[in-house]
């Protein structure tokens, strides 16, 4: 795993199309190469990131009775 930095920190700039470094005040960050607003991913990076994560997320509901469990009446 990569050691991230400030210095090597990117969000992505649409304006820009791509990752580039940024500056960040208390509620946006802002790219540093033209000023617009950046967010975390692009869209198709933020797609890919939904779909890995739904995969791991454990299915909700009850447990499955396993063979070892007897049956009560």
């Amino acid at each position: 795993m990569e050691h991230a930095d400030y210095y090597s920190d990117r969000k992505f700039c649409t304006k820009c199309d791509g990752y580039v470094p940024y500056l960040m005040s208390i509620d946006h960050s802002y790219c540093t190469q033209c000023g617009s607003e950046v967010r975390l991913f692009s869209k198709s990076d933020w797609s890919e990131f939904q779909s890995t994560v739904a995969e791991r997320r454990p299915k909700g509901g009850r447990p499955r009775k396993s063979a070892d469990r007897r049956e009560t009446a």
